[in-house]
């Protein structure tokens, strides 16, 4: 397993817009994603349909005309994301090996974890419909077992390594996801720096460097309100946006 963290960046996969679609519509619906990525990512995956319209400059109407669901829409916002994390499992399950293979997957998810809050949302908690979660995430643990497993055989992964171990990592790192992005992301590098070198076998006797350290102190404990929080802060705010206006009280009669 290598002593330091690689700082290459996942490469982006292209979301897939359906056959047929007109050059207008195509820009729409890639207007409509973009907004629904950063409306997700400050405010997690509740927040409301009509921001997402709104941050896009297209109407509520034509929002759910594109996707009828918010299931549909957070399903396609992320399918980059989704796309980056199933080609590094796939990638893992290939490399000759296994520690580095383990490792590069580890890496990748965990820095998509804390680029994109609305992406920690939907991959560490799930999210109804949007996902088979339940089918995903056991293909996931036994993906994730095998690789274990196959480290271990090699000796690059200690023999009290257990495949819990890797929520305990995610855990751990989807905690920074809630900083900004030019701090997690170091963070993240240096604690899987930290990890990764008790998680060997036969550690080096001199590690090698670490990442920088990120610019955080004791600050940076006091987090934001959580997602569903916010988004029933936003949601409160525009309360009846996704309804329409609401009707006139009638006036008062003379007198009365």
């Amino acid at each position: 397993m290598p002593d330091q963290t690689s700082h290459n960046h996942p490469e982006p996969v292209t979301a897939q817009a359906p056959a047929g679609l007109r050059a207008d519509a195509r820009r729409n619906r890639e207007r409509v994603l973009e907004a629904a990525r950063e409306v997700f990512a400050a405010q997690g995956v509740d927040a409301p349909m009509s921001a997402v319209a709104r941050r896009a400059g297209v109407g509520v109407a034509t929002l759910y005309r594109r996707f009828p669901t918010r299931s549909a829409l957070v399903t396609a916002a992320f399918e980059d994301q989704l796309a980056v994390c199933a080609t590094a499992f796939e990638e893992a399950m290939a490399d000759p090996d296994p520690g580095h293979g383990l490792y590069t997957l580890l890496e990748k998810v965990c820095t998509t974890l804390v680029t994109d809050r609305g992406f920690e949302t939907v991959f560490m908690a799930g999210f109804p419909e949007a996902l088979d979660y339940d089918r995903e995430r056991a293909c996931a643990e036994e993906r994730l077992a095998h690789l274990v497993q196959r480290a271990r055989d090699a000796g690059r992964l200690r023999e009290d390594f257990a495949p819990a171990d890797i929520p305990l990592l995610l855990l751990a790192v989807s905690g920074l996801a809630a900083q900004p992005p030019a701090t997690a992301l170091p963070a993240a590098r240096r604690l899987l720096t930290y990890l990764f070198q008790s998680f060997q076998a036969h550690p080096p006797s001199r590690p090698g460097p670490l990442p920088p350290a990120p610019a955080l102190d004791l600050s940076g404990l006091h987090r934001p309100p959580a997602a569903p929080l916010a988004a029933a802060t936003a949601r409160a705010a525009t309360a009846g946006t996704d309804r329409g206006p609401r009707p006139r009280r009638p006036a008062r009669s003379a007198g009365r």
